[in-house]
């Protein structure tokens, strides 16, 4: 199964100069549970956005750059090749960046989206997602605290 997992403004807005926007712990919390243990697809830039790989996961990079190769990751050249090389009996997540998202839908069984209920200037989008092809199975809204300055909520979509 792939499923994309991202955290997307009203506007689908997803970051600026390769960095996100917002901070919501609870949603970092939340996509370490849920993709810890799992293959995680993305492209170069997001991978270089991070100080180190993310711990108990396989990295799949996608990039055109023959000779990059971190140490411990796999790197591909293309969504097909990525998909190809992660197991076919667990869970798949592509976690960006912008290019990526729209390469990678198409394949996508499944959208697991923290909507950041604001708008917000960026350089980098997530797809729109159309309603005649995605149904949402369920949301959770939270509200902005002390820690988190945005209201959000968690939301699962399945493909029709």
């Amino acid at each position: 199964m792939i499923i994309l997992i991202a955290a997307v403004a009203e506007n689908l807005a997803l970051g600026k100069n390769n960095d996100l926007i917002w901070h919501l712990p609870n949603d970092f919390k939340r996509f370490k549970e849920i993709t810890s243990g799992h293959h995680i697809i993305m492209g170069r830039k997001t991978f270089e956005s991070f100080p180190k790989p993310l711990p108990n996961r396989t990295h799949v990079i996608i990039t055109r750059q023959k000779s990059y190769k971190p140490e411990g990751c796999i790197v591909v050249d293309s969504i097909e090749r990525a998909i190809e090389v992660c197991p076919k009996d667990a869970p798949v997540y592509v976690i960006g960046g912008g290019e990526i998202y729209n390469l990678a839908l198409p394949y996508a069984d499944q959208l697991d989206i923290t909507r950041v209920h604001n708008n917000f200037e960026a350089d980098t989008f997530f797809p729109e997602i159309n309603p005649e092809k995605w149904k949402l199975l369920h949301s959770e809204k939270h509200s902005k605290d002390e820690r988190h300055l945005y209201d959000y909520s968690f939301e699962s979509y399945a493909k029709i």
